[in-house]
């Protein structure tokens, strides 16, 4: 665990700027003292670095969080398309460092405006964004979570429910997960998820279930709920149950 201080240390960003991202939801720290310190795990710091490469791509803060908050969000997939963009935006850059050294070189007469053009460092923008933070799936999670709020539904409710569903799931781990107890788990998790956030297709499902077992926090969480080792056996249970409905 790294504080507040650490990381905008360790990263270049101020904790001004941190302390900014943590109040707009966009970069929660793992954990919070009882004193009201900060402390920052390696997928706060993985979740960072996704921010800033975004940030150096000149996407909009609302629209990062949409990125990485997106259900189907795929890190390693994001990674490549930001590796794109930015080797886009090095080739921008070097042919308007050519320009202005021909310019320089010829006394201003070099009359050439195609180092200017970003079609496509644009186009590889709007591809993620809408890859990533347009999807139905976001758009019906965002009204969902508006129609819960206006009802005085918070978001502790729907936390606290997905954790009954994973406390459900952890009283099961010592079956095999392709048993009809575990599968009949991970269907109701899809129903609960579908009902109270956006429609949880098998493909989502499939990504949610890698997403519970590779990062630490949701693996912490899970844990926290059903016991050690429910994210492992919930992960299990997920791609089992999503290979047999995609087959």
């Amino acid at each position: 665990m790294r504080t507040v201080h650490e990381v905008s240390r360790l990263t270049g960003v101020s904790v001004r700027t941190l302390h900014h991202y943590d109040a707009i939801g966009l970069l929660k720290p793992a954990h919070v003292t009882q004193a009201g310190y900060r402390l920052y795990d390696d997928a706060a710091l993985r979740r960072l670095q996704s921010i800033l490469l975004f940030r150096e791509l000149q996407f909009p803060l609302k629209q990062i969080k949409a990125i990485l908050d997106s259900p189907g969000f795929d890190r390693k997939e994001a990674l490549r398309q930001q590796l794109e963009m930015l080797q886009l935006q090095r080739k921008r850059l070097d042919a308007l460092i050519g320009l202005a050294r021909e310019t320089i070189e010829t006394g201003g007469e070099t009359m050439d405006f195609s180092a200017f053009d970003r079609t496509g460092l644009e186009r590889c923008a709007a591809e993620a964004k809408e890859k990533w933070g347009a999807t139905d799936a976001y758009k019906e999670s965002a009204e969902k979570a508006a129609r819960r709020a206006a009802a005085g539904r918070g978001e502790e409710a729907l936390a606290d429910g997905m954790m009954q569903q994973f406390a459900a799931m952890g009283e099961l781990r010592g079956m095999p997960p392709d048993s009809d107890a575990a599968q009949e788990a991970v269907r109701k998790l899809q129903a609960f998820i579908t009902e109270h956030c956006y429609n949880c297709t098998p493909q989502i499902l499939a990504g949610l279930g890698q997403m519970y077992t590779d990062d630490e926090r949701f693996r912490a969480n899970i844990d926290a709920a059903g016991g050690e080792g429910t994210a492992a056996f919930a992960g299990k249970a997920i791609g089992i149950y999503c290979k047999n409905v995609l087959a």
